[in-house]
């Protein structure tokens, strides 16, 4: 009589048991590298929307001549103005693209936390809009002056200019030190990045918000010394963390399925 060989049955890749799929080897380590690209790719855009929000930087000059009291009713050009408020556009749209990006990954650590950061950088972007209105109105406003009252222009480019530096305080003043408490607080306990990025920026982030407070109740002013130097500490957060997204990516952390686990030699040594 011939013995009956009764061949192992191949487990297919689709649901098995309660509902898990089994994957071979090879389809683990494609999904593997699948996920690793769309993560690099993750971490490259996110740092290019970091490093574009300093493209602003060059405002600090090109609004000189706004704030003084006779622009509206003076002459002169008003590129100044019109180029630094493209800029500020550019930092908008940049917020709101390190936010889309980085929300995917961060909500892994804690959605709560994750939804506020995202929340809290749209609003940042909303305020900058409404700066940039405010600065558009004044070039608009100047350039259809002519044979207006003098007195009433001036009275209006006040009020214009007035309406960019609070929503400049509140935008680019306040609230990224609440992006620093919420952004810091995911990448810290997550460790997508090295914890000393983090710390910069949960570091920073109080004397920022006391000195930006102070500021709000008009115990300093906005342009002072001591905003000026809390200020420091979360550029140099800002910037780091958009350097080392693009040069580096993620740090592998259990929250994107790399080894390692918070506490062991592995995501020790890989910090």
């Amino acid at each position: 009589m011939r013995s009956r060989i009764r061949w192992p049955r191949v487990k297919s890749s689709r649901s098995v048991g309660q509902g898990q799929p089994v994957l071979g080897a090879a389809e683990r380590v494609d999904r593997g590298i699948l996920d690793m690209t769309s993560l690099r790719k993750t971490a490259l855009v996110a740092g290019l929307c970091y490093l574009l929000t300093f493209v602003s930087v060059p405002t600090l000059v090109l609004y000189g001549p706004i704030h003084g009291v006779g622009y509206i009713v003076g002459p002169g050009p008003d590129g100044g103005a019109l180029r630094g408020g493209l800029l500020e556009i550019v930092v908008a749209l940049a917020c709101i693209g390190t936010a889309v990006t980085l929300f995917p990954v961060v909500k892994r650590q804690n959605e709560a936390l994750a939804l506020g950061f995202v929340a809290a950088r749209v609003l940042e972007a909303a305020t900058i809009f409404v700066g940039v209105v405010s600065l558009f109105a004044i070039v608009t406003v100047r350039r259809a002056s002519a044979g207006a009252d003098p007195v009433a222009l001036v009275a209006v480019g006040k009020s214009l200019v007035a309406i960019y530096d609070e929503a400049f305080l509140l935008g680019q003043g306040l609230i990224p030190g609440v992006n620093a408490l919420l952004l810091g607080t995911l990448l810290y306990r997550s460790r997508l990045v090295p914890r000393m990025i983090p710390m910069i920026g949960l570091i920073g982030a109080p004397f920022f918000l006391a000195a930006k407070v102070a500021a709000i109740l008009g115990i300093v002013d906005q342009f002072s010394v001591l905003p000026a130097v809390t200020t420091v500490p979360i550029a140099v957060w800002e910037l780091s963390l958009g350097v080392w997204l693009v040069a580096r990516g993620f740090t592998p952390s259990p929250v994107v399925g790399g080894t390692g686990t918070p506490g062991t030699r592995e995501s020790r040594t890989a910090v």
